[in-house]
């Protein structure tokens, strides 16, 4: 390169330099000029917006079978959401009408829990609480101090108080009722620029279309999805699932003794207007169903602009919850439950003026106390719940009560199984004992029970008094053993106690030398499962079950794991979990077994039966009455406990019909439940399309499902057991 070059090259290097120094230049100087001069203003500038946190609720979990099949689920709905921080300042009230006439015209209804009716001509107002509600006249009470009313305030005061404070006063009489209503909604939710309010719920596409298409015009109207629960078949085990609800005002706001007041849902994170289990598993496992909430962040600036929205916590589904039951399987117990009940009146009672009209059925796996099946009849469908309550809650056949678990009933001769135990165990007798059966028990000047003695009479031993359910043997072994140790191994093996079942079960009662009524002659009673005495299905198949396993009695219980709902991993596993232990000593459980299988003989459907079965009839006595005629008898119920096969058992059943008659009336039953349950092992077993179970029609051994040609003694048990104790 020349000289000259080489000075051009320079003065070209000089004037980028110079270049490139002026416009570092301005950039320091406006830097300064952001810093120094305007730091104020545009330091209020950017934190003059706040930030707004709306909850998004998470889906609820699932609840399915040990096979995975969903039995309660999370299905998508839309509700209808005021915000009123997008609201801005839009006439509140003028808005309302617009929804709800759009409302109005695609059958929509909105929430509206004031507990007053439309007014009449003239502008009257009536309260529609109803006077024997225990939750309306709460309602009443509460809604009359939140508006700061006298509680003998009348439905007018009430509406003039909503019109004043809410400034109603120019609309119509029937616009001041529907903004007055909507309005105190919105004061229970608490309605603000930090709580949306839930107008509508679960509306139709249709209106869901119609909001979206007008939402240039209706500013902080908003569609929200939502999840609801369904369920794939309403008819399982409704009464263990139980509900989910609203979260009600005394849960929401606690007043204690002492006037103070909490909000315990609120700390655990609740809203007012959310869902929450109301009573079953959905109530006890609501914790793991739940899930975690998200939060949606909106940002508005100081002039009312919405200048941000996001999602700042992402909302995680509920756990699942796998339950013991098997669909199909409860399914086929359900139906032959049914059938049973349905053979009973057509061939027994069928000019009786009391029908066999209900029952329940439990049935559980030996191995663990799992609950295979808990069936109700009749039953209801939690699909029908909301809109059919009124029916439901009106049946004579009150089919919301959980008569598997709550059903209190005399166990009748189901209980000699029991007392043997506990005299064999204890030394009292063994297997060589006998006691002398004429038919009438002597050992009481005043008291004189008798045994119709069918199928056996002379000098009976433990198996033959089992199979035939003798009376005497059992009065003359319950006297000596006496019930303070009958009724302790009774409890040791589920009876007059908890079983662990997960949700809400009745404990029932022996009869002891407690009670108010006790005599000498109740022990004799309550020996052959009279008395005092009443327990429920379930702990007749825990007893059942802890018989099958020689002493052994686990906790029963209906859920088997908790499921991580995106990954299915198992997160929690129920495990087998003994509750008491009976010491098996030489052979107790054997000779019971042994006359369990002779019992088995003896009744229809299960003396054929392919597999041996171990069963105990009772027909235990109610306490209404009937003649024959002028011999007055007692109504019987129909009890059973069975488990097979006798030698290895698998399964444990306990049957209750009210009103069904001689305990051997359930021998088809148990067949059925045995086939079904054979047929589910193998694959067989599935859904038809009316969602029951289905099975075959007649017994493992080809016969039909016909009346029983042999009952034992418990058949009779209304002419020898003189206890007059309500059986339900």
């Amino acid at each position: 390169m020349n000289q000259d070059e080489h000075k051009i090259v320079v003065r070209r290097m000089a004037g980028l330099i110079a270049a490139a120094s002026v416009l570092i230049a301005v950039y320091v100087l406006r830097l300064i000029f952001l810093q120094l001069v305007n730091s104020d203003s545009f330091k209020a500038q950017a934190t003059n917006t706040t930030d707004y946190n709306f909850t998004v609720t998470a889906a609820r979990g699932d609840i399915v079978d040990s096979a995975g099949r969903r039995i309660a689920a999370s299905t998508t709905s839309y509700n209808v959401v005021l915000s009123k921080l997008l609201m801005g300042d839009e006439d509140l009230d003028a808005m309302l009408q617009r929804i709800v006439e759009l409302l109005e015209a695609h059958g929509e209804k909105w929430n509206d829990s004031l507990l007053i009716g439309e007014p009449d001509a003239a502008g009257h107002y009536s309260f529609t609480a109803q006077a024997d509600s225990t939750s309306d006249q709460k309602a009443l009470a509460a809604m009359k101090d939140s508006l700061g009313l006298q509680q003998y305030a009348t439905a007018d005061d009430v509406m003039e108080k909503l019109v004043e404070d809410y400034k109603l006063e120019s609309y119509p009489f029937h616009w001041q009722r529907v903004l007055g209503g909507i309005h105190y909604e919105m004061q229970q939710q608490a309605f603000s620029n930090v709580n949306n309010f839930v107008m509508a719920e679960n509306v139709s596409e249709v209106t869901v279309a119609t909001i979206k298409e007008n939402s240039l015009t209706m500013p902080g109207v908003e569609i929200v999805e939502t999840s609801t629960r369904s369920y794939d078949e309403g008819g399982i085990i409704p009464h263990v699932l139980g509900r989910v609800g609203k979260i009600t005002a005394e849960k929401w706001k606690v007043t204690d003794e002492n006037g103070q007041t909490t909000y315990p849902l609120r700390e655990k994170g609740y809203n007012m207007n959310d869902m929450i289990g109301v009573s079953g598993l959905e109530a006890v496992y609501e914790d793991e169903l739940r899930g975690k909430d998200g939060v949606e962040t909106i940002t508005r600036s100081s002039d009312g602009v919405i200048v941000g929205t996001a999602m700042t916590t992402v909302p995680e589904p509920g756990h699942t919850v796998q339950l013991t039951i098997d669909s199909a399987f409860q399914q086929a117990v359900d139906r032959a439950l049914a059938k049973n009940i349905e053979m009973i009146n057509s061939t027994y009672n069928s000019g009786s003026s009391a029908k066999a009209a209900a029952g329940a059925v439990v049935v559980i796996s030996t191995k663990d106390g799992s609950v295979l099946a808990a069936s109700n009849y009749p039953s209801y469908d939690q699909n029908l719940f909301a809109t059919q309550y009124s029916q439901y809650s009106s049946d004579p056949g009150l089919p919301l009560l959980n008569r598997a678990l709550q059903g209190l009933y005399t166990p009748g001769s189901t209980f000699k199984p029991a007392v043997a135990v506990a005299a064999l165990d204890s030394g009292v007798i063994n297997r060589s004992s006998t006691v002398y059966c004429n038919g009438v028990y002597t050992y009481y000047d005043d008291y004189r029970p008798k045994c119709t003695r069918h199928g056996h009479s002379g000098n009976i031993d433990v198996i033959t008094a089992i199979k035939w359910s003798c009376n005497i043997f059992f009065y003359d072994v319950g006297r000596r053993t006496t019930s303070d140790v009958y009724d302790a191994y009774a409890y040791k093996m589920g009876l007059g106690t908890r079983t662990g079942v997960e949700v809400n079960e009745a404990t029932g009662r022996l009869t002891t030398k407690n009670d108010s009524n006790y005599i000498a002659s109740l022990d004799v009673q309550a020996a052959i499962g009279q008395g005092n005495t009443v327990v429920t299905p379930v702990q007749l198949a825990t007893y059942a079950g802890t018989l099958a396993n020689r002493g052994v009695r686990y906790r029963t219980h209906f859920v088997k794991a908790i499921l991580d709902t995106n990954t299915g991993k198992v997160l929690q596993e129920t495990q087998p979990e003994v509750m008491d232990v009976i010491e098996d000593r030489g052979d107790t459980f054997d000779l019971v077994r042994q006359g369990m299988i002779g019992v088995s003989e003896t009744v229809s459907g299960l003396k054929n039966y392919p597999v041996t079965i171990a069963c105990k009839s009772g027909t235990p006595q109610r306490s209404e009455t009937y003649y024959v005629g002028s011999t007055r008898k007692h109504y019987t119920n129909t009890m059973m406990i069975a488990y097979g096969p006798a030698e290895d058992a698998e399964i444990a059943l306990g049957i209750v019909i009210e009103y069904g008659g001689g305990g051997a009336r359930a021998g088809n039953l148990v067949a059925d439940i045995f086939d079904a349950y054979y047929a589910m092992k193998d694959g067989s077993l599935t859904l038809d399309e009316t969602g029951a179970g289905e099975t075959a029609d007649t017994t493992a051994d080809g016969q039909d499902a016909v009346p029983e040609t042999v009952e034992n003694n418990d058949a009779l048990a209304d002419d020898t057991a003189p206890a007059e104790q309500p059986a339900a």
